[in-house]
């Protein structure tokens, strides 16, 4: 076995007070909900695009960039007022600035159009996806740096192993479970396997923004979050985790919880039915 290298550690106390922070204000948000939860994904979804457009040599200060800000922004307005009919519109007209910012672009509304889609019954969805992926991401980076191993993707992302890898998808498993527990809600079963999908998902979505960086010839996205870089690069898992348990919850009857009834939708479709 590989033995691990002591020199990953050197960020960690960095990435420790730089998360506690993140997770205080995003928290906070999130529970209370309302504007201000709105506020937050607007916040972010400005910051998103404005660091896509400086990693496609765009300046956010330019017209243009100012624009491509302003549309992530104009879009995360109309899912905060209810306008679901307006996102993909939002997606197919940002092809105007080009087809890679057009495609961050869609990320970046489906992300922000998701979240808040998943808030409006109640806390415990979005709870429940945010600290799935942070889970699988925090657990990842402990095993990996404990355990080390053979490399997962070493020409996308040489610091990531199997073994993080692994540990990142039991941490996923086991918050899922852990957050359908406290919400009393049920489905800790299906929970379990909602987690582990979201958890292979954020994975996917960490090696897709990784494969964009090391081809744009960049380590980070941003400066914004010491020791974890911008907001693309914190948020890459939860971009693509989040648009996937929206879409799953629309197999499930308001007000029951995506990971209560989802996996039976899906089953059903697998079986040759139509969902009820």
């Amino acid at each position: 076995m590989t033995q691990p290298d002591t020199s990953a550690w050197r960020d960690l106390r960095t990435r420790l007070l730089s998360a506690c922070v993140l997770v205080l204000v995003a928290g906070l948000c999130i529970g209370m909900g309302g504007l201000l939860y709105d506020a937050l994904i607007l916040g972010v979804m400005g910051g998103m695009a404005a660091e896509a457009a400086l990693l496609f040599g765009l300046s956010p200060k330019s017209w243009r960039g100012s624009v491509y800000v302003l549309w992530a922004i104009g879009a995360g307005l109309a899912a905060v007022t209810g306008r679901w009919d307006a996102f993909p519109v939002f997606c197919l007209a940002s092809i105007v600035f080009g087809a890679q910012l057009c495609a961050v672009m869609c990320v970046i509304v489906f992300a922000g159009t998701a979240l808040v889609w998943l808030r409006l019954e109640s806390v415990w969805p979005v709870l429940f996806v945010v600290a799935v992926v942070v889970a699988s991401d925090s657990t990842a980076y402990l095993t990996g740096r404990l355990f080390g191993g053979p490399k997962l993707a070493p020409r996308i992302s040489p610091g990531k192993t199997w073994s993080g890898s692994v540990g990142g998808l039991v941490g996923a498993v086991l918050c899922g479970c852990l957050i359908a527990a406290l919400s009393g809600l049920g489905g800790v079963a299906t929970a379990a396997f909602w987690g582990a999908v979201l958890g292979v998902v954020a994975q996917a979505g960490d090696l897709a923004e990784s494969a964009m960086k090391r081809a744009l010839g960049v380590k980070d996205s941003g400066t914004l979050l010491p020791g974890h870089g911008g907001l693309l690069d914190r948020f890459d898992g939860l971009v693509v985790a989040a648009p996937a348990a929206a879409l799953v919850s629309l197999c499930v009857a308001a007000p029951a919880p995506f990971w209560v009834a989802g996996a039976h939708a899906v089953f059903a479709f697998l079986a040759g039915k139509m969902p009820g």
